[in-house]
């Protein structure tokens, strides 16, 4: 079945044509929302606990005055963690992976700088990177 198209619709479709304004494109918007992050990487693979954690709380003050907005942290699974072969050490909370995550949300001061923590996409590390999100 073919319909006749209304002058009305011709008329409208004609003014779209000759229109020099500018449709915005929807495509682009969700690329422009995570682009918008000025964003800085590190990654913790061999460093010990303290290490890590002196070193992620460095970033975070670093990272909120220099005006980043988004930290990607490296953690690491804790597949090939050297606590595991020692019964006397946790095996959660040895391993990086859970607690440089723990120690920054126990951190008050550095709660105050950050707006969320989330899990990072898989291209980014998966369940062994975490993102953090800080306030303006």
């Amino acid at each position: 079945m073919i319909k006749k198209i209304s002058d009305k619709d011709k008329q409208d479709w004609d003014r779209f044509l000759s229109s020099s304004e500018k449709i915005k494109n929807k495509d682009l918007d969700s690329n422009i929302k995570e682009k918008k992050y000025l964003t800085k990487t590190i990654d913790l693979h061999g460093y010990t606990i303290e290490e890590a954690n002196k070193t992620v709380n460095d970033l975070i003050n670093k990272c909120f005055l220099s005006k980043t907005n988004k930290i990607k942290i490296i953690t690491g699974k804790g597949l090939r963690s050297k606590n595991k072969n020692n019964p006397y050490l946790s095996e959660d909370l040895s391993i990086l992976k859970y607690s440089v995550e723990d120690y920054i949300r126990s951190n008050k001061d550095l709660m105050e700088l950050i707006k969320e923590i989330t899990k990072a996409k898989i291209e980014d590390g998966g369940s062994g990177a975490f993102y953090i999100y800080l306030k303006k």
